[in-house]
């Protein structure tokens, strides 16, 4: 395994690192012994190859490994940049060299059904989009280029597809659930979707995404092929992007768009019924506040109960008649019952209102009230869908919370009473404690020299912020501070209202050019960000993870204030009552756990490589000042600590200047 690692990155042009050496060790420790593994390997440790390395060692042995990714992104650099490269480098020590493949959703693959016979209307009828318009346009360009792929032996993939809006590739993609199932699609042998499913079969190193990971886990469908070990990159994401994949939502115009789909299938009576509910459901929520619905609103699960019995009786009819490829040719039956056994499933969860879900009310303006529904936690389902019957590698430069990982090990499901010490043999099985999932955690540091590097600022002279928003003080400070810095700053800000009203007072003060989220696409933004050194970037959580901005660009990052979860936020409420409940610190459990993961993604936008210097300022005292606020300092990479607010600016200043 070391003489793969030392050629791969040779192979890559880099140098070996002791903290890669120690993770691709424990890693490969992991494969064979069966134990878990969280690794935190900090920016700049090359952790890619620290446990790519070790996957080809183990798909070697015939054995299969997904690697999953929080992001596209990643997932794409995986397989167009880190997989060739290290197959090119270690192909003479390998007996052979193992294939790989990527997989993502069915969505993101053009289906060549929906491109040849069309994509339904509100009603379930096949129509054509005129190509008159942009999106039109878009549409038929996206036509013809998936006939291209297929003459052309190419992915359909959207990420290879032409520029296009959302609503333009809706009408040459389908959800899975819509999808009539490669043996009853008369395109089925060509669609683009099953044949990256088999390329994946073949694979001995898949690919893949949390959001697909999550699906194949707990939707009780095969999706990935099965494998040995699973790799979890951007593995602090992973217990968000489950609860949305486990998650659905209810509303009165999706059990309305279902009913009328499946109204030329079924008795008249039936598809009234379904409608009806869905007007019952939309007299519920017109009369509920607002955020979580609980047992004793039984108006709302009321309406639920109705949805769901009239849709049991609709998916019923549907399923008396064939939907064979004779008589169903166009697949608008087969897409019905897919709409209708959604719509049956999230009422029956609603109405069901078990104590494992949270349900609550949301109101998204112009697209009306509507249902949301997620799991109170997603850590048993990890461990029992998961984690149970696979070995599981979790890696991120953020996986310590508070300097431990106990907190991130309990949202996935692993019990830190079951850690094992790094050198601890593997405990032997019995049939008399099938429970623990032993686990081990290293933390492999980081090639950065951060006290020598980055400075953290608390502005300790400033008051606390209060619910209204920054106020004058605040924004004196961040004028001084960009100043300071001549641009070069990447404002994170805790609200979208924050961000523009921060850049507002940064324009009229001074000549420097601020672009805030929300003036154009966020791409567009962060490119011009990156190319102009002198400008400075201000947004909300979007800009908190995965943004890269290497050198002078960004020399300042603003943190306006702890990232709490709001206190009306339904899902992060139910969980932090449930912890009290339970006898535990919800506080401690959820929200300064939240918060601390967001401060180590937001302060790791500075130090992006060993060149890089700067400052980290938090515009909010009780990061110093409140009992918590050492759990929070403890979970950011160990920069040098002060208030004095003239060093800063002095170094931001010669910085400027350097």
């Amino acid at each position: 395994m070391r003489e793969l690692l030392e050629a791969a990155v040779s192979g890559l042009n880099g140098q070996t690192r002791p903290g890669q050496v120690s993770m691709a060790e424990a890693v490969n420790e992991s494969m064979h012994d069966g134990s878990h593994l969280l690794v935190q390997a900090g920016t700049g440790t090359g952790k890619s190859l620290g446990y790519l390395v070790p996957a080809l060692v183990h798909a070697i042995e015939d054995r299969r490994v997904v690697v999953s990714t929080a992001t596209l992104t990643l997932q794409a650099q995986l397989v167009d940049r880190d997989m060739p490269a290290l197959l090119d480098a270690t192909e003479k020590l390998l007996p052979r060299r193992p294939r790989y493949a990527i997989q993502k959703g069915r969505n993101n693959y053009a289906c060549l059904h929906r491109i040849r016979e069309g994509a339904p209307d509100e009603d379930g009828m096949l129509v054509d989009v005129p190509p008159s318009g942009p999106v039109g346009q878009q549409v038929v360009e996206l036509r013809e280029w998936a006939e291209q792929q297929l003459l052309d032996g190419a992915a359909g993939d959207r990420d290879h597809a032409p520029s296009h809006q959302y609503q333009a590739w809706q009408q040459v993609a389908i959800a899975a659930r819509e999808c009539l199932g490669a043996q009853k699609c008369p395109y089925g042998e060509e669609c683009f979707a099953e044949k990256a499913k088999e390329e994946a079969r073949k694979a001995d190193i898949v690919i893949t995404n949390h959001a697909l990971l999550s699906i194949d886990a707990f939707e009780n469908r095969t999706v990935l092929p099965e494998h040995d070990v699973v790799i979890v990159d951007e593995a602090h994401e992973l217990p968000a992007r489950v609860t949305g994949a486990a998650g659905d939502e209810l509303s009165p115009q999706m059990v309305e768009r279902a009913a009328k789909r499946a109204r030329r299938f079924v008795d008249d009576d039936h598809a009234d019924d379904l409608i009806d509910a869905s007007d019952a459901l939309r007299s519920a929520l017109d009369q509920s506040r607002e955020g979580r619905i609980e047992g004793t609103n039984t108006v709302v699960l009321e309406a639920a109960g109705l949805i769901r019995d009239a849709a049991r009786a609709v998916y019923s009819d549907l399923g008396k008649k064939s939907d064979d490829k004779d008589d169903d040719p166009d697949g608008a039956k087969r897409q019905s019952k897919g709409a209708v056994k959604e719509v049956f499933d999230v009422a029956e969860r609603v109405a069901a209102l078990s104590d494992a879900d949270v349900v609550w009310l949301v109101d998204r303006d112009r697209f009306g009230r509507e249902l949301r529904i997620a799991p109170l936690t997603v850590a048993g389902l990890l461990r029992e869908l998961m984690l149970k019957d696979r070995t599981a590698v979790l890696t991120s430069a953020t996986l310590t919370l508070g300097g431990e990982f106990d907190a991130i090990a309990r949202q996935v499901g692993l019990r830190p009473s079951d850690r094992l010490e790094l050198e601890a043999e593997m405990p032997e099985e019995t049939d008399a404690d099938p429970g623990p999932l032993p686990w081990r955690g290293l933390d492999v540091g980081s090639p950065f020299e951060y006290e020598k590097q980055a400075i953290l600022y608390v502005a300790k002279h400033l008051p606390p912020p209060h619910r209204d928003g920054l106020g004058q003080k605040q924004f004196d400070e961040i004028v001084d501070l960009v100043t300071a810095a001549g641009g070069r700053t990447l404002g994170l800000f805790s609200s979208r209202r924050a961000a523009e009203a921060a850049t507002a007072a940064v324009r009229e003060a001074t000549d420097l050019k601020i672009l805030c989220q929300g003036d154009a696409h966020l791409n567009e933004l962060s490119r011009e960000f990156v190319e102009d050194p002198e400008t400075s970037l201000f947004g909300t959580l979007s800009l908190w993870q995965g943004l890269d901005v290497p050198g002078s660009t960004c020399n300042l990052v603003i943190i306006d204030r702890i990232p709490f979860p709001r206190p009306d936020e339904p899902l992060m409420a139910a969980r932090q009552r449930a912890v009290d409940e339970a006898g535990g610190n919800g506080f401690m459990s959820v929200a300064a756990t939240h918060a601390a993961l967001l401060l180590a993604q937001g302060t790791g936008r500075l130090i992006r490589r060993t060149s890089d210097r700067g400052v980290v300022a938090i515009l909010d005292p009780r990061i110093v000042t409140a009992r918590y606020g050492s759990f929070l300092r403890a979970s950011l990479p160990p920069m040098w600590p002060t208030a004095d607010r003239a060093k800063v600016l002095g170094a931001l200043q010669r910085l400027q200047e350097s």
